[in-house]
């Protein structure tokens, strides 16, 4: 569109310019080897503008006849890379298609119309079709070849990474993945592959200069660059708690300082300030924690915060720490162990029934029958409160990859991922539980087995014999049928009075440690209920 403009522009610069000639008439005089010539000015200015246009004309014609060969060879470098990029091009999609077959030849024609050297692409193409063919070896020959040339280097990285762990060797594809870091941290693959090596090998500083590599490259977000250097931060502290207090302890401040919801760095910044006997600081740090998310840990460090303190003055910390989070399971359960460590019986019952109702756990029964042991000593209700903690869900805990773990790590121990626990509830126990005494569902009864009674003689007597032949008799039922034949009151009333009574079942023998039913209530209770104890 300029170039139109542009030649436009030309022509009519050169109208103008003819016309102002016409405007203005004149004449040119030229006097050249002892002749005269005279044209109008307007004639000289036509004959000027054709020369130049033929002069121009010339050199076209000139040139092109001197660039004609390089110009007909080029046309046809041209039509056989075009060809070659074509093959390259519906080889490519045939690999990533599975068609091994139709990679390898669309391989070898892109190789003899387009050389290796000036198009990478042939060698990556060459890599996936003997991937496709099953020839491994060959492919990480050529992953390897691509490791000598700088625009390929981490493409061939790449390859030998996958072909690593395809393998299994997971120390050959974490030091393929290294190279390709220090090369290009922005590469994903290669990044969190690094970063597994070094969290597994507690190389927390190496891990903290890559994360700050991701988030200068935009690889991860800033949310994200936080919440890592947070836990890198926390697993650093803890490792650094007996050997260096200090350092711990800046570590620890600054991972709660990047994540004051994060339970882990807030305990491990809180203990190294006790041990510090800097009480204040670390109390404010787990209340502005607890207000986040309660935790147990939270709880039990700061209800622990002074050792010499009574078990009184622990009670009215966990209260404290009530305050900060009402109607919530896990502050009734703290102040619940508080008061029964304090011996406060009423208020350690209160709060653990409350607990029950907000969040119905395992914990929180055997928090109850630890109140009821020490208050009344009833085995009776113990059992059941047992009882009710076997049927009840488990309380949350360190969870990563299917391993409850009691404390929080950094890492799972089964994939090695970074920041894998999460504080959420165990799976369910396998099988079917039994329903509680709360539920509703109807439970089966179970027939005690009876102790089988004594044969009864058999009676002879011709009367009787008669009478139960005379009987109308009832047809047997079907096999399967929950039905027996019944007896008639005229075989009963056949039977002589002389005749040998038979022993009735012994009763049950009660265990040993099962202190039986109270009379008063066995009439109250269903008979089609199941109970455990």
């Amino acid at each position: 569109m300029i170039r139109i403009l542009i030649f436009l522009g030309a022509v009519f610069a050169l109208g103008l310019g003819f016309a102002w000639l016409a405007d203005r008439p004149g004449e040119m005089v030229v006097t050249f080897n002892g002749y005269q010539y005279q044209v109008s000015l307007m004639v000289a200015a036509v004959a000027i503008v054709a020369v130049v246009a033929a002069v121009m004309i010339v050199w076209w014609l000139i040139k092109s006849l001197w660039n004609s060969p390089y110009t007909i060879s080029r046309y046809f470098r041209v039509r056989r890379r075009d060809r070659g990029y074509q093959a390259l091009s519906t080889g490519m999609i045939a690999a990533g298609a599975g068609d091994g077959a139709l990679a390898r030849k669309k391989t070898k024609e892109a190789a003899k119309l387009i050389r290796s050297d000036q198009e990478p692409l042939i060698q990556l193409l060459e890599a996936q079709a003997s991937l496709l063919e099953g020839d491994h070896e060959g492919a990480r020959e050529k992953f390897e070849a691509m490791l000598d040339d700088p625009e390929m280097r981490l493409l061939g990285l790449r390859g030998l990474y996958l072909e690593a762990e395809r393998l299994g060797d997971r120390n050959a594809a974490r030091h393929y993945a290294g190279r390709a870091a220090s090369v290009a941290p922005q590469l994903a693959w290669a990044a969190e592959s690094t970063l597994e090596d070094l969290t597994g090998r507690g190389d927390w500083d190496g891990a903290l200069k890559l994360v700050e590599a991701q988030k200068s490259t935009r690889q991860i977000g800033r949310d994200a660059a936080n919440r890592r250097r947070a836990v890198l931060l926390t697993a650093k502290a803890q490792a650094l708690t007996d050997s260096d207090p200090n350092a711990a302890k800046a570590a620890a401040l600054e991972a709660n300082k990047l994540a004051p919801d994060f339970a882990p760095a807030a305990v491990a910044a809180a203990n190294l300030l006790f041990k510090q006997n800097d009480v204040r600081k670390g109390s404010k740090i787990l209340e502005a924690a607890w207000k986040a998310e309660p935790h147990p840990e939270i709880a039990e460090l700061y209800t622990h915060a002074r050792p010499g303190d009574a078990v009184v003055d622990r009670l009215n910390r966990a209260k404290k720490l009530q305050e900060l989070k009402r109607n919530n399971a896990e502050s009734s359960m703290t102040v619940a162990r508080a008061a029964l460590d304090a011996q406060d019986f009423s208020t350690a019952r209160r709060e653990a029934e409350a607990a029950i109702r907000m969040d119905r756990r395992e914990g929180a029964y055997l928090l109850l029958a630890d109140i009821e042991e020490a208050e009344t000593g009833d085995q009776g209700k113990i059992r059941q409160l047992l009882s009710k903690a076997v049927r009840a869900p488990r309380d949350p805990a360190w969870v990563a990859d299917g391993v409850v773990s009691e404390r929080w790590a950094p890492v799972s121990p089964v994939s090695g991922k970074l920041d894998a626990f999460a504080w959420r509830a165990p799976m369910e126990r396998l099988g079917q539980l039994i329903d509680s005494h709360e539920d509703e569902a109807d439970v089966p009864v179970l027939a005690a087995p009876a102790k089988p009674a004594k044969e009864a003689e058999v009676i002879d007597h011709p009367a009787v014999a008669k009478t139960i032949s005379e009987a109308p008799t009832e047809p047997k039922p079907a096999v399967g049928d929950d039905q027996v034949t019944p007896v008639t009151a005229a075989a009963f009333a056949a039977i002589p009075n002389d005749a040998e009574p038979v022993e009735p079942a012994e009763e049950l023998a009660r265990l040993p440690d099962d202190p039986g039913v109270d009379p008063d209530d066995e009439a109250e209770k269903s008979p089609r209920r199941f109970r455990l104890f």
